[in-house]
């Protein structure tokens, strides 16, 4: 068991790592190069890992299509750092993984979207110890029980609206309910510590009573914020899943 809780750690670190260098998911061919393991195998720890939901697996089951808080393909928003002559660039998966990237990141940067309800150009600086100055909303579509039933389709509706009218807006256009309308200052909160370790050499997934905490301290309380108590636990730790 520990030899495969030290594979997954291995393969997610690598993963983490590719992203966060250069913008991009590795393949699994890559990812058995680097690794010095066998490509079945490589699949297997990502079939594993997307069980436990530490990275997202594309349709096909043979790629990566996310691994919090970072996406392989364009969701909406445009990450950079907000330093000049840093060309680098990430995909946020939604805006609380956008802020996420600059947590995980330890990096002040610059997040572009769109107001899904106006269509108008939205700009948020934001880092660590930063949060956007904006007064605009976010949209978590569903409740937190929710996310991993589809969690693409989650993180693609967790959008940045100019306001709550600008949010009932585009649901009237588009027929979808509405979930919870947040401030973007207060998701930049939550991003902070759930994401803020997320690249460290000896990151351990938290479990979901930890999670829970970390949203109560952020503000998000209630029902729609409880998470579900039969979440996949992190197959990394070497402990059986349940």
């Amino acid at each position: 068991m520990e030899v495969r809780a030290m594979k997954h750690r291995d393969i997610r670190r690598l993963v983490l790592d590719t992203f966060a260098r250069e913008g991009r998911a590795p393949s699994v061919a890559e990812l058995a190069d680097r690794l010095g393991l066998d490509g079945k195998a490589v699949l297997n720890g990502l079939e594993d890992l997307h069980d436990a939901h530490a990275v997202v697996l594309g349709d096909y089951g043979d790629a990566i299509r996310m691994a919090h808080p970072f996406s392989a393909a364009p969701m909406g928003f445009v990450v950079t750092p907000a330093a000049p002559y840093d060309d680098r660039m990430w995909w946020g998966g939604c805006t609380w993984d956008s802020f996420g990237i600059g947590a995980a990141l330890k990096l002040e940067v610059v997040v572009a979207t769109r107001c899904p309800g106006c269509g108008r150009e939205l700009r948020m600086e934001a880092g660590p110890s930063r949060p956007p100055g904006q007064d605009w909303v976010a949209h978590v579509p569903r409740p937190a029980r929710e996310w991993w039933h589809d969690v693409i389709d989650t993180c693609g509706n967790l959008r940045t609206f100019c306001s709550a009218e600008h949010l009932a807006r585009w649901s009237a256009r588009t027929g979808r309910a509405t979930g919870e309308a947040v401030p973007v200052a207060r998701l930049w909160r939550l991003a902070q510590p759930w994401y803020g370790d997320r690249l460290d050499p000896d990151y351990r997934p938290r479990r979901t009573a930890a999670s829970q905490r970390l949203l109560t301290e952020a503000g998000f309380t209630g029902d729609f914020w409880r998470l579900p108590v039969d979440r996949v636990e992190a197959v990394m730790t070497g402990e059986d899943p349940g």
